[in-house]
């Protein structure tokens, strides 16, 4: 099964397009927490275990564990033991660097932690994306049009064709995708965006960040983003799932929410 069938499947299979970004923020912890030995971990277990049923995807940023250092990376290989093997984990890395330092990543988080995805940036150009496409099975989503302000700065700049730069980049992609092992990520703040980008490509996966705190429009992004026979698009959220309560309920509200917007994504595609 190729990267984006596993993604359909695995979407169809457990009725749900949603993607939890397990994000760990210790300032957003609950108190009960703070007294743990291993407070990352416990966190992480107790809103896997809740939210497991609703979710396709989780998708932890290394970010959040890299800055703690080596007890960071053992409570993200942790993090990953909690995980069912039938949902797809997304490693948001946002990597890319010459060939043979992006083929060292790709055996990282594909052989090592085995991730199925991990998010890469298109910047250094092909042979930085390169190493991450020899396998089928494994793929990435690339960052063609960010959730954030800066994406501004660059991804919409008119080129002397007419075109956005993020309109090249997809093209761009379109090349590299030859084992059909290429996603992108394009983000919820940009609603306008997505029926262009999903003409231009019919047949790739999306990564959607920005639903919740960052405040995307859910209803444009699953109208134009998603093919709705393939249901070709993860929805991703992150402190609005995993931060919903302060309490000792965190996990029981995060449960509430990840149902919640999974029941709102599957009523507007009808899964």
């Amino acid at each position: 099964m190729n990267f984006t069938d596993k993604i359909v499947s695995t979407i169809k299979s457990r009725r749900s397009a949603l993607c939890v970004g397990l994000d760990v923020d210790l300032g957003k912890f609950p108190d009960i927490l703070k007294n743990e030995k291993d407070p990352i971990a416990k966190f992480n277990k107790e809103i896997i275990a809740a939210t497991q049923e609703y979710v396709a995807s989780y998708k932890p940023n290394l970010a959040f564990y890299e800055q703690f250092g080596t007890s960071g990376i053992s409570d993200f290989e942790k993090t990953l033991s909690y995980i069912d093997d039938d949902v797809f984990v997304i490693a948001d890395a946002k990597r890319g660097d010459i060939g043979n330092t992006s083929k060292k990543y790709a055996t990282a988080f594909f052989d090592q932690y085995n991730c199925d995805a991990v998010t890469v940036s298109p910047y250094m150009g092909e042979d930085s994306i390169g190493p991450f496409l020899d396998r089928e099975d494994k793929g990435v989503f690339i960052l063609v049009l960010t959730s954030n302000k800066g994406s501004n700065d660059f991804q919409m700049m008119k080129l002397e064709n007419g075109k956005y730069l993020y309109e090249h980049v997809i093209e761009t992609i379109n090349k590299w995708n030859v084992k059909k092992n290429c996603g992108i990520v394009v983000g919820a703040t940009h609603p306008q965006m997505f029926e262009n980008i999903r003409k231009m490509t019919p047949d790739m996966p999306y990564l959607i960040p920005g639903i919740g705190a960052q405040g995307g429009d859910l209803e444009n992004t699953v109208k134009y983003g998603f093919d709705k026979e393939r249901v070709l698009a993860l929805v991703n959220s992150s402190r609005g799932i995993i931060y919903a309560s302060s309490g000792s309920d965190f996990a029981e509200r995060a449960a509430e929410e990840a149902k919640k917007l999974r029941d709102k994504i599957n009523e507007l595609i009808g899964l």
